[in-house]
């Protein structure tokens, strides 16, 4: 059977692990293919992304990679594109693309850094109310294929992240349900493919992947492709947990 993992994360980015490093692994791992997917540059964090002077480095580096061990594994060259972000996606084999902020007005607030921050960012710019932020989250999300030119849709529903157990919102709520709908229905009209993505698990933040079940199961019934995705930041975790999920593909 061919195993591959094309959401992986580097040291070029906030991953643990080399380049080659992670290539080497996949190869001792029996893996057929990689794909290396570092977070693109965005301007106003730098905190967690290729920094803009290495961008070169980095495409550089992959395209090395590829053709030292093209007789062992075919690496592929990535991008996690976020939304928010400006850089070209021209030199890439293919792109994620991923929402990890809402913008409003003109401060951008991450969705994946701390249950507070979510919190204080529904009292700040949305009157206390969880459910418009979630809102303006999934209306982001629904134009994430056309912003980015995404191959693969990222962690459709990365704003439950702290969630899995109901402490921020109710995810059977309508206003919850209405909001993700909307999305998957704008996103289904594309050819992009939705991941399975367990790198919440690995980094112990949840006992499930991304999407939810109840999403998962709203997306399979209109058509949607899947894709498994470790969202690795550790060589250690390629293919995290993908004999456990590998029937929702």
């Amino acid at each position: 059977m061919q195993r591959f993992d094309f959401h992986v994360h580097s040291d070029f980015s906030d991953g643990k692990s080399s380049v080659e490093d992670i290539v080497v692994m996949a190869i001792e791992s029996g893996m057929t293919k990689i794909g290396i997917s570092d977070h693109s540059y965005t301007h106003f964090d730098e905190s967690y992304c290729i920094k803009k002077e290495r961008i070169k480095e980095y495409i550089d580096t992959l395209y090395s990679l590829k053709d030292k061990y093209k007789d062992k594994i075919e690496v592929y060259t990535g991008i996690e594109q976020d939304f928010y972000s400006d850089e070209s996606t021209e030199p890439y084999d293919y792109v994620i693309g991923s929402v990890h902020y809402i913008k409003a007005q003109n401060e951008y607030i991450p969705v994946d850094e701390s249950a507070e921050i979510l919190m204080n960012a529904a009292d700040t710019h949305f009157s206390g109310d969880i459910y418009a932020l979630i809102d303006e989250y999934y209306k982001t999300v629904a134009d994430v294929v056309r912003k980015t030119n995404a191959d693969i849709i990222g962690h459709f529903d990365l704003i439950s992240k702290f969630n899995e157990n109901g402490e921020l919102f109710n995810e059977n709520d309508a206003r919850y349900v209405n909001s993700f709908k909307r999305a998957a229905d704008s996103l289904l009209k594309s050819n992009a493919i939705f991941e399975i993505n367990t790198g919440a698990i690995s980094r112990g933040y949840r006992t499930s992947p991304y999407p939810s079940k109840q999403i998962y199961d709203y997306l399979k019934a209109n058509g949607a492709k899947f894709i498994l995705s470790s969202d690795s930041h550790d060589k250690d975790t390629l293919c995290y947990c993908f004999d456990e999920y590998d029937n929702l593909t």
